[in-house]
C-alpha cells in the first residue's frame, strides 16, 4: 500500500524554531528567503540567502503496522537531509537530487508519531544554479504485508520488439506464488504465475501489443500480485540501439534527437515538483518541437518521467555536475567517488521501467575527463551502469574546449581562490563567461583545435556515446577520424540548429542535439546584458536579477521566436515570423552566445509608429518575401532557414511568403497589429487537475497580445491557494509569493492550488481594467 504523505506538515528555520508554518508538500523554502547582495550563493542561485529548515509532521500509526514493513520514500530533499522518527535517527542522505527511502522498523509506535526532516542549505555556495531548499518533491509511506515484493525490484525489459516479447523480473522476500498480469486499460492481455523465493524471472510474448515510440507512446501496466501485496508498474515495449553506422534507433527505426536541456525548477513555482507542473513542462517542450530532453544537470523527478512516457518524449537522465573537482566551494565534488554506486543504483531503479529514458549521462562539463584519474572514474561508472542496466547507452556532456583550458590552468578552482575572490568564475562558469565575452564562434573554434581533441578522446573511448558540449565544428571531421564514435551534441547553441540538422541527416553517427536551454530557469544570472525597466537600462549583476533568460521558452511557458526557428529547421512548422521588439530596435540589445535573436512573434508594437525594427522570417525554402499592408519590403534568399528584413512599424498586417527556387509559393503566414483599446484578459490552461495555471495578459478587444503595455496586476483568490504569481522577466526584484505582479511583454501568470471540490475564483485588477475567472473542478476553464 502506497500512501501520499504530503499533507499536514509544518516547517521553520532551524534558527527560528518558534516560527512554524503549516504547509503541504512539495515545498520550496528558498522562495521565502530574501534576495540580497550578501547572498553567498550570489548570482548562481538568484541572490537568495540559503538556509537550514526543519520539516515536521505528526501522524497516527494503527496497531496493524506492527505486523508490516513500513518504508518512507522521499523523492527529493535539497539537501544534506536528516530524517528522524520519534527523535531517533532514521537516515541521512547528502545528494539533493536523488530520491531515497528510510526504513521505519523499530522506530514507530502505536498512536501518535512524529517525523522530522532537516534540510541544510546554508552551506553556500553549493551550486551554479537555483536549487530550492527543503522537501521539494513528494513523500510517500509504503506499508507492506509480511509477504511482499522487495521494493523497486520489479523490472520489465523488452527482449524482442518484433515478437513483442518482454522479460519480467521481481524479487520476493519469502517463498510463495506471484501472479503477473499484462493490463491494457483494465483488460488483462496475458497472465503468468511463478512460484519461488528471491529473484523470479519470466519471458512473455504479448502478440497484440503496440510498440512505444515518440509518435505513438503506447503504455501498458504490469499488475503484480504476491499475497496481499499488489504492485502496478507502467511500461512500454521498445528497444534502443545505437551505433555509428545506423545511428540512434527505437525499434529498429532511426530517430534523430531534437533535444533541449531543462533544469529541475518550474518557473515561478521554484523547485516544487508538482505532478501537474512537471507534466506541463514536458507538454510545452513537445509543443515547441522537441522530442528529447536532457535533465541538466541532475536526476529528474518521477513525475517528469511519467509525463515523458505519456507524451513520447525521450530523456537523457543526468547524474551530476561535478566529480571530484569543485565548481563551487560546497558542491557535491568529492562525494561522487564514494557515493556513485549508491547514487547510480537509485538512478537506475527510478528509471528502468520508463520507456522514455533512452540513455544515462554521467555528468556535465567535468574537466576530470581530461585527467587519467577522471578517465578511470569515467570507465568505472560506465561499467557500473552497464552492470545495472544493459539496455541503455551511457554518455557524458564533455566541453571539449574547456577540457583544454582547464588542463592549461585556466578556470581552475581552489578553496583559497574562492575565499579571496568569491566572485571569480571557475570551471563551467569560467567557460560561460568566455562565451559571453568572445561569442559562440570562438568557443566552437576552440573545440575544433587538435589539443581539445587530445584532451577528450581517451574519455570518449570509455563511454557509449561521445557527448559534445559546443563542439559542432568537430562533427564532420570526427565522423571520419573516429568511424566507430557516436556523437551527440549534449549542449549546443540555438544558432547551430540548422547546421546540426544538416549534419545529422548526412551522418548517422551524429545522433542528436540538446540546445541550451530549452526553458529559462532561475539563477545563473548573466555576466552582462540588460533589461529595460521603467524607461531605464538596468544591468545584470544586482540582486534584482532572478534568472538568466535565454530559453527558447520563458519561465511561464511562452515560446519566443527561437522556438519557431527551431520548429522550422526541424520540419515541424513551414514558416514563421519573429520581430525584434520595436521599442528596442534603435538600441544595442545584448544577445548572449546562447541566443540567436531576441525576436517575438508579434506585430503589436503600439506607440512605436515610424520606428525601424528587424523582422526575421524562418522557412525551409529557397527565398522569402515580406509584405507590410500589401506592400513588398523585398525578397531574400534564406540562409539556413532564416532571412532578416528591416521594416518601419505601422499598424496593419505583416505577411511572409516562402518560395521555391523556381518561384512557387511553399507557405505563408502573417501577424496583425493590435487595436488602441487595452483590456486585462484572463485565461486558464487546460489539462491540469492538481494546479491551475492562469495567464494574465494585456490584449485588445480581439485578444491580440500587446507586449509593450505595462501595469501592475493585483490578484485575489477564493476557493484555492495562490501558490505563485509573477512574470517571466529575468529582472524581477520582487517575490513570487505576493499577490501583486508586473508583466513581461504584456503577460504574467498565477498558479493556484484548488481546495477540494470547490470552484476557484480569481479576481484581478490593473490600471487597464479588471477581470475574473471561475474554474469548476472537472470542467474546462
Amino acid at each position: 500500500m502506497k500512501i501520499n504523505f504530503c499533507s499536514g506538515w509544518t516547517y521553520c528555520r532551524v534558527d527560528e524554531p518558534e516560527m512554524k508554518y503549516h504547509i503541504s508538500l512539495p515545498h520550496d523554502a528558498m522562495l521565502t528567503e530574501e534576495r540580497t547582495p550578501d547572498s553567498r550563493g550570489g548570482k548562481n542561485i538568484g541572490w537568495y540567502e540559503g538556509g537550514d529548515y526543519i520539516y515536521e509532521k505528526e501522524f497516527q500509526v494503527p496497531h496493524l503496522y506492527e505486523e508490516q514493513t513500513v518504508i518512507l520514500e522521499f523523492e527529493g530533499v535539497y539537501h544534506n537531509a536528516e530524517v528522524t522518527l520519534n527523535g531517533k535517527q532514521a537516515g541521512i542522505f547528502g545528494y539533493g537530487y536523488s530520491g531515497f527511502s528510510v526504513s521505519a522498523e523499530g522506530l514507530l509506535k502505536e498512536g501518535k508519531n512524529l517525523i522530522s526532516v532537516t534540510a541544510r542549505n546554508s552551506d553556500q555556495p553549493n551550486s551554479r544554479w537555483y536549487t530550492g531548499t527543503g522537501i521539494y518533491r513528494p513523500v510517500y509511506i509504503h506499508v507492506l504485508p509480511k509477504k511482499h515484493f522487495v521494493p523497486e525490484s520489479i523490472r520489465i525489459t523488452t527482449v524482442d520488439w518484433k515478437k513483442r516479447k518482454i522479460r519480467i523480473e521481481a524479487e520476493l522476500n519469502c517463498l510463495g506464488e506471484a501472479e503477473f498480469q499484462i493490463m491494457d486499460q483494465g483488460e488483462c492481455l496475458k497472465t503468468e504465475c511463478l512460484t519461488g523465493e528471491g529473484l523470479l524471472s519470466t519471458e512473455m510474448e504479448v502478440e497484440s501489443a503496440q510498440l512505444w515510440s515518440c509518435d505513438s507512446p503506447k503504455l501498458y501496466k504490469l499488475r503484480a500480485v504476491f499475497g496481499d501485496d499488489i504492485q502496478e508498474v507502467s511500461f512500454g515495449i521498445r528497444t534502443v540501439t545505437v551505433n555509428s553506422r545506423e545511428g540512434f534507433c527505437i525499434n529498429g527505426e532511426r530517430v534523430i534527437l531534437r533535444g533541449a536541456c531543462v533544469h529541475h525548477d518550474n518557473g515561478i513555482l521554484g523547485a516544487c515538483a508538482y505532478e501537474d507542473a512537471e507534466a506541463r513542462k514536458v507538454r510545452i517542450m513537445k509543443k515547441a518541437g522537441y522530442n528529447a530532453l536532457r535533465s541538466a544537470h541532475n536526476p529528474c523527478s518521477k513525475a517528469f518521467l511519467k509525463a515523458c512516457d505519456k507524451e513520447g518524449m525521450l530523456v537523457m537522465d543526468e547524474y551530476v555536475d561535478v566529480w571530484y573537482i569543485h565548481k563551487t566551494m560546497y558542491d557535491y565534488a568529492g562525494n561522487v567517488e564514494h557515493n556513485y554506486r549508491n547514487d547510480l543504483g537509485g538512478l537506475v531503479r527510478k528509471d528502468f521501467n520508463h520507456p522514455s529514458v533512452v540513455m544515462y549521462s554521467l555528468g556535465n562539463e567535468v574537466a576530470e575527463t581530461s585527467e587519467k584519474k577522471g578517465i578511470r572514474l569515467c570507465e568505472e561508472m560506465t561499467d557500473y551502469l552497464h552492470e545495472l542496466d544493459r539496455t541503455r547507452p551511457v554518455t557524458c556532456g564533455v566541453n571539449l574546449f574547456f577540457n583544454f583550458l582547464y588542463s592549461a590552468g585556466f578556470g581552475v578552482y581552489s578553496d583559497e581562490k574562492a575565499e579571496k575572490e568569491p566572485e571569480k568564475e571557475v570551471g563551467s562558469a569560467f567557460y560561460n563567461k568566455l562565451a559571453t565575452i568572445l561569442g559562440d564562434s570562438f568557443m566552437k573554434f576552440g573545440a575544433a583545435l587538435p589539443v581539445s581533441d587530445m584532451k577528450t578522446r581517451d574519455a570518449y573511448e570509455k563511454m557509449d556515446i561521445a557527448g559534445y558540449n559546443y563542439g559542432i565544428w568537430r562533427y564532420k571531421k570526427d565522423t571520419k577520424k573516429y568511424p566507430n564514435r557516436v556523437i551527440l551534441g549534449t549542449e549546443t547553441f540555438c544558432a547551430d540548429a540548422a547546421l546540426f540538422w544538416e549534419l545529422a541527416n548526412q551522418y548517422p553517427a551524429v545522433i542528436g542535439d540538446f540546445v541550451w536551454p530549452g526553458i529559462t530557469y532561475h539563477g545563473e544570472v548573466p555576466y552582462r546584458g540588460w533589461e529595460r525597466k521603467d524607461g531605464k537600462q538596468v544591468f545584470a549583476g544586482s540582486p534584482a536579477w532572478a534568472a538568466g533568460g535565454g530559453g527558447r521558452v520563458d519561465m511561464n511557458g511562452r515560446e519566443w521566436s527561437e522556438a519557431d526557428y527551431t520548429k522550422v529547421v526541424f520540419g515541424q512548422k513551414p514558416i514563421a515570423i519573429g520581430v525584434v521588439p520595436a521599442n528596442l530596435a534603435d538600441e544595442t540589445f545584448d544577445v548572449s552566445a546562447w541566443n540567436l535573436t531576441c525576436a517575438l512573434g508579434s506585430w503589436a508594437w503600439n506607440g512605436c509608429e515610424g520606428k525601424k525594427t528587424k523582422v526575421e522570417v524562418y522557412a525551409g525554402a529557397y527565398a522569402a518575401e515580406l509584405f507590410l499592408n500589401g506592400k513588398s519590403l523585398g525578397r531574400k534568399k534564406l540562409k539556413r532557414c532564416r532571412a532578416v528584413f528591416t521594416a518601419v512599424y505601422e499598424p496593419g498586417e505583416l505577411k511572409a511568403v516562402a518560395y521555391t527556387k523556381s518561384g512557387q509559393i511553399l507557405a505563408e503566414t502573417g501577424l496583425n497589429s493590435a487595436g488602441n483599446d487595452t483590456k486585462l484578459s484572463i485565461e486558464a490552461e487546460e489539462g491540469t487537475k492538481e494546479l491551475y495555471f492562469v495567464h494574465l495578459r494585456y490584449t485588445d478587444s480581439k485578444g491580440i497580445l500587446k507586449p509593450l503595455v505595462q501595469g501592475e496586476i493585483q490578484v485575489s483568490v477564493e476557493g484555492g491557494e495562490l501558490l505563485a504569481l509573477g512574470s517571466a522577466r529575468p529582472l524581477n526584484p520582487r517575490s513570487y509569493l505576493t499577490d501583486c505582479t508586473d508583466t513581461y511583454y504584456g503577460e504574467a501568470m498565477a498558479v493556484i492550488r484548488p481546495q477540494k471540490e470547490k470552484t476557484v475564483q480569481l479576481h484581478a485588477k490593473s490600471p487597464h481594467g479588471v477581470g475574473e475567472i471561475m474554474i469548476t473542478p472537472g470542467c474546462t476553464p
